[in-house]
């Protein structure tokens, strides 16, 4: 990957049919597609799940472990949820290449989702794992202390002291308050996307990557979980190899999932419908205000209102690291109009996101 020409000085941040009605309701966007076997369970009147669904869901008291030296929540009536995806739980994640011998995880992937006032659109922006950062000091929810960090790969903040460690590093770098926190397991992840059916991709041009085993050629594929999951952690056989090119394939993934989780037709399938919620419960962590079926079936059910146009999809904007091809550095003046305008509520502008470093890797998948 070859690094990118810039006039920038070297900063780092501180820290079958489908229906009008199916249309309307089509804006369960990211991560709501964790929830929406539980946001249709509700609807059949099986309540007496609830309680062993709830059983299912792992819940971190982000609250607790960051104390009151935080951010400000906003007060215009929009939310921030920052979404990982990891492999944390021991057991499959080992052989999906994922979990560690030693019991350490991490995650490969990270978005804050913006959610606007009045939950008519939404703004998604990616963060690369391999930004180096100046991380906090910070506390992690069993009450360990962890010393700050300079000149460290922004997912060494979840290694270190997981999901308290993750919001306190990604709250220090956008002085944004997340409102909540949820974290996708690999394996569950793998196993939800079976319980679908697959994903239907079209992609442009081969795939081919060995450390992900996957090996797809250009055309259209409906993707088993072991090759939807080898899809969004690939870096190696796309764009220029960087982690820039992982998070393009995640997002235009994450579009063509949504279309699939509205086309499955749960509502037709009790049985599928319960498979699809204990999937979903038991692949995510929350923070606690989002700890049980009910709370995860408020949440998404108010994402309900958001169409696909409303949803902007960007990644923090950085800039290949000189000293370091492998690594990439925060571009502070561009990332600063970014959380600018989440802070204020307001669409990120295009500008924000012009000339920084992208991983080539945009059109891979045609996501339309």
């Amino acid at each position: 990957m070859a690094a990118e020409n810039t006039a920038e000085p070297r900063h780092r941040s501180r820290g079958r049919r489908r229906t009008t009605h199916d249309k309307r309701h089509r804006g369960m966007k990211i991560v709501a597609w964790t929830a929406a076997g539980i946001v249709v369970l509700g609807g059949t009147g099986a309540g007496y799940l609830y309680l062993e669904l709830s059983g299912n869901i792992e819940s971190v008291d982000i609250n607790q472990a960051l104390g009151t030296d935080r951010p400000e929540k906003a007060d215009n009536g929009s939310e921030n949820i920052l979404v990982l995806g990891s492999d944390t739980r021991a057991g499959d994640n080992k052989e999906l290449g994922g979990g560690a011998d030693d019991g350490s995880a991490r995650s490969d992937t990270a978005m804050i989702v913006h959610v606007h006032e009045g939950h008519r659109k939404a703004s998604v922006v990616s963060l690369p794992r391999d930004t180096l950062i100046d991380r906090p000091a910070c506390t992690d929810s069993e009450g360990g202390t962890h010393p700050a960090a300079s000149d460290v790969m922004f997912n060494s903040a979840y290694s270190t002291g997981g999901a308290a460690c993750a919001v306190k590093t990604v709250e220090s770098i956008t002085d944004l308050r997340m409102d909540h926190y949820l974290e996708i397991d690999f394996a569950g992840f793998q196993q939800l996307i079976d319980e679908l059916g697959g994903v239907e991709i079209t992609i442009t041009e081969d795939i081919e990557d060995a450390e992900s085993h996957l090996d797809l050629p250009a055309g259209t594929h409906r993707l088993d979980g072991e090759q939807a999951l080898g899809l969004v952690r690939t870096r190696h056989g796309v764009g220029d190899g960087s982690d820039l090119g992982r998070i393009q394939l995640q997002q235009a993934f994450v579009k063509a999932l949504v279309q699939q989780v509205r086309d499955v037709g749960v509502l037709t399938s009790p049985t599928k419908l319960y498979d699809l919620a204990d999937s979903a419960t038991r692949a995510v962590t929350t923070d606690s205000g989002l700890g049980s079926v009910n709370a995860l079936m408020s949440f998404a059910g108010g994402l309900k209102g958001i169409e696909p146009a409303g949803v902007r999809m960007v990644t923090m904007p950085v800039i290949y690291d000189p000293a370091d091809a492998n690594r990439v550095l925060v571009e502070e003046t561009r990332a600063r109009q970014v959380w600018d305008a989440l802070r204020n509520d307001r669409t990120i502008p295009a500008a924000a996101t012009e000339g920084a470093a992208t991983g080539e890797a945009k059109d891979v998948v045609d996501a339309a």
